[in-house]
């Protein structure tokens, strides 16, 4: 890293950012857990979302996940703190997960060391525009605790929201009733879900396929994307067709905004909560 203080930007696997991303902001990645019957498994190590959904629709149920355990968190710190580096981390929001509290405990073990846990409130690459700008400040030659004041004023203003092209996941996770999920499905009715104030909520519902009801999705979240930070948007998706995401890239390319469109694939702890085919547009608002 190019920085005088050696700042290491650590995330968790549902920050959702590419390989390509990860390696571009050199992030180390602590994975989650996808327990698939007896199996623990690492989230984007050992299991893909393909195979999840496999698995989930052979046995008609859905995985469990869990948190980034306290060895994985320990010895990712020990790592860094040992090559002498400042170390920031910021994952998924602390109300959806026990993941902040678990680094949170592994960094006090580590009393001497300068290691900032950051609540990034959000979700999927809701947390990657959080790790991206936290990577910007450590390459600005920030140090740990500089960078955590300026995401701590950051994360409010990341924008995230997907549609969800079936709630059978939902349902089976049990973040909807039966009455909803069939009455969501014989309307043919497409939630959209927000991330605000650390949690999840449901949004506006489009009737229709999936391809018209993100046009209609995008097309009501244009004011907003033409005042955003316009340095990134990202469309992270969990298994959607290529077409589907074309359409979406094409929409924002239209608009003539934004420096870079990004376009990621969910991981598994995101998609085993949300089913194949949800897609989302997550931006920044500008102050």
């Amino acid at each position: 890293m190019n920085n005088v203080h050696k700042v290491k930007i650590i995330s968790d696997s549902t920050c959702d950012l590419s390989p390509e991303l990860i390696k571009r902001y050199d992030v180390e990645i602590l994975p989650l857990y996808v327990t698939l019957g007896d199996e623990s498994l690492k989230d984007g190590v050992d299991i893909t979302p393909d195979q999840l959904y496999a698995w989930a629709d052979e046995h008609k149920t859905t995985p469990k996940t869990a948190a980034v355990t306290q060895a994985d968190a320990y010895n990712v710190l020990k790592k860094y703190v040992e090559q002498g580096c400042q170390i920031v981390y910021t994952g998924i929001s602390s109300e959806m997960s026990v993941s902040y509290g678990v680094v949170q405990l592994a960094a006090k073990e580590f009393p001497d060391a300068k290691i900032a846990v950051v609540d990034s409130r959000n979700l999927s690459t809701g947390v990657g525009h959080v790790v991206i700008r936290a990577a910007e400040l450590a390459q600005e030659g920030k140090d740990a605790f500089e960078i955590k004041e300026e995401l701590d004023q950051f994360t409010p203003l990341v924008r995230a929201s997907f549609v969800v092209d079936t709630i059978t996941y939902l349902y089976r996770g049990g973040r909807c009733s039966a009455v909803a999920a069939f009455g969501a499905t014989a309307l043919n009715l497409k939630p959209s879900i927000v991330v605000e104030n650390g949690k999840m909520r449901p949004d506006a519902k489009y009737h229709g396929k999936i391809d018209r009801a993100l046009k209609k999705y995008v097309q009501a979240m244009e004011p907003s994307l033409l005042k955003a930070c316009p340095d990134r948007v990202f469309i992270t998706h969990s298994g959607s067709s290529e077409e589907t995401v074309n359409a979406i890239k094409r929409y924002l390319e239209e608009l003539n905004y934004f420096k870079e469109i990004l376009i990621t694939r969910a991981g598994c702890v995101i998609s085993s909560h949300c089913g194949p085919g949800t897609l989302g547009v997550l931006y920044v608002e500008q102050i």
